[in-house]
């Protein structure tokens, strides 16, 4: 699934040894390797401290007890159950779960969220741990070994926005919804991948999960990719055109078929136990649902970021992109975007020495003004990009509640770029504020819980229900988005305020 890792990670991967015989547990093969079991589990370990910085836990015990329990009776049927494995539920909307080498397994709160039972999450976490147990990471180490780790230069959104000018918006676009484990992943092959899913319907089988189960998966992950071209469409936005991880990974249909033609072959060999919805439901109430309030809620065209008592707004067709570093307002072109970054103490008390010391120019003016009561000072010159091209640099900063200091920098993809989006730049600097008690009633977070099916079926329960296109998003969370309707008074998950 959706994948990344940053630089840092990456080259702790890049080992400089020409690489030993190494026999794969999964197939009996002997591979060349420049990672052993040992550099596996080393370099997992500091890949998942990594992770932990970018993500953290979701601080729900039960969830996580839960998750590795199932994690651990998986990992124990696998190839490799010698390893010391570990399974962690993280914070984060993303539809989203990947592994690390040397047994670390990953699943979002965000795709838990779209998986109906405990069989389908055995799915998820399946094909995870078979990339483990092939050794997947480790072969990739072994050929980027030779490809260098320049290949990785444009992963990683930080490097993305390294010139700090106009340029990159539109690689922001493409990068900014990536997460810290992409790069690293991603570059699994399309031969990897369906192995995987493979191996994950084997373990399944061997858990005495029925292996369709992988199939419902692989549905959940099509009808996403359903679900977001609907709603490009209806907000009058690019539909995503796979230009994402997918490129690089078998299409969803060609998984589909795959797994359809293996679980039929599995399922002839005897009948399965318990799919666990009733045990899945049940653990996953009360679970936030989307973003948590500790990392900042968009809510429309507003977010919101209460520990901070910040709130900014996007113009009429942009949208928010949020992660653990960053806010993005991007325009619909994807070829303009204000980004706003908390500045750390130590790059400056005033505007001008955050001026001076992050984005560092080499001409420019300053013009101090207020935004909506707060101090703040615009800035427009240049600066050296890093292929020693001078590179025009517009920015504003302000200073927010508790005295803190935000960066709001202009990006776009040139100077028209600019010019067309400059009106809804000032928008969006203007409307950055200290919470309001309006926006402090809207933002509150979002949890799952489960109600019976009514009779009036989901345009029912849209009624009540305080997310973005209520009906369609509850059959997207329940496995209905293709149509069809649960049975009156079965268990449904639905969306409301904590």
């Amino acid at each position: 699934m959706k994948q990344k890792i940053s630089s840092a990670v990456l080259a702790a991967f890049m080992l400089t040894s020409c690489g030993t015989a190494t026999v794969n547990p999964v197939t009996g093969q002997t591979e060349r390797s420049v990672m052993s079991e040992e550099d596996e589990i080393a370099e997992g370990a500091k890949g998942h401290a990594e992770v932990m910085k970018e993500y953290g836990a979701y601080a729900n015990p039960a969830l996580q007890s839960y998750v590795n329990a199932l994690g651990q009776k998986l990992a124990a049927q696998s190839h490799r159950s010698q390893l010391q494995w570990h399974f962690t539920v993280l914070d984060s909307p993303e539809i989203n779960a990947f592994a690390l080498p040397g047994g670390y397994v990953y699943v979002t709160r965000g795709i838990m969220a779209y998986l109906d039972s405990e069989a389908d999450l055995a799915g998820v976490m399946g094909h995870e741990i078979g990339h483990v147990t092939a050794r997947h990471g480790a072969q990739r180490a072994t050929r980027q070994q030779t490809a260098g780790l320049g290949v990785f230069a444009a992963t990683v959104l930080g490097a993305v926005l390294e010139g700090q000018g106009f340029g990159g918006a539109g690689q922001l676009a493409s990068q900014a919804s990536q997460t810290v484990a992409a790069g690293y992943i991603a570059s699994y092959g399309r031969d990897q991948e369906l192995q995987a899913d493979g191996l994950g319907a084997e373990y399944l089988s061997r858990t005495h999960y029925d292996p369709h189960n992988m199939v419902d998966v692989i549905t959940v992950l099509k009808n996403q990719e359903r679900f977001a071209a609907d709603q490009a469409k209806a907000e009058g936005r690019p539909v995503p055109s796979g230009s994402d991880w997918l490129a690089s990974h078998p299409s969803n249909d060609q998984r589909l078929q795959a797994i359809t033609a293996l679980a039929a072959q599995y399922k002839a060999q005897g009948a399965y136990g318990d799919e666990g919805r009733t045990r899945y439901l049940k653990v996953m109430s009360g679970v936030t649902f989307g973003d948590s309030a500790a990392q900042g809620l968009t809510r429309g065209r507003n977010f919101y970021h209460e520990p901070l008592n910040f709130a900014i707004t996007a113009p009429v067709g942009w949208y928010i992109q949020n992660d653990n570093e960053q806010l993005a307002l991007l325009n619909t072109a994807r070829d303009a975007a204000v980004i706003v970054r908390l500045v750390p103490p130590q790059a400056g008390k005033t505007h001008t020495e955050v001026i001076r010391n992050v984005l560092k120019p080499t001409q420019g003016k300053v013009e101090t003004t207020t935004l909506n009561g707060l101090p703040a000072t615009r800035f427009a010159g240049a600066r050296t990009a890093s292929n020693g091209q001078s590179q025009g640099l517009e920015a504003t900063l302000v200073t927010g509640p508790g005295d803190k200091i935000y960066l709001l920098q202009t990006s776009a993809k040139d100077a028209n770029a600019l010019q067309r989006a400059r009106a809804q730049v000032r928008e969006v600097e203007g409307s950055f504020r200290a919470l309001t008690v309006q926006d402090r009633a809207a933002a509150r977070p979002w949890g799952l819980k489960t109600v019976p099916y009514p009779k009036g079926g989901f345009a029912e329960l849209a009624k009540t229900s305080p997310i973005a296109r209520p009906e369609q998003q509850l059959r997207l969370i329940n496995g209905f988005y293709g149509g069809g309707e649960p049975a009156v008074g079965q268990l449904v998950k639905v969306v409301d305020s904590q």
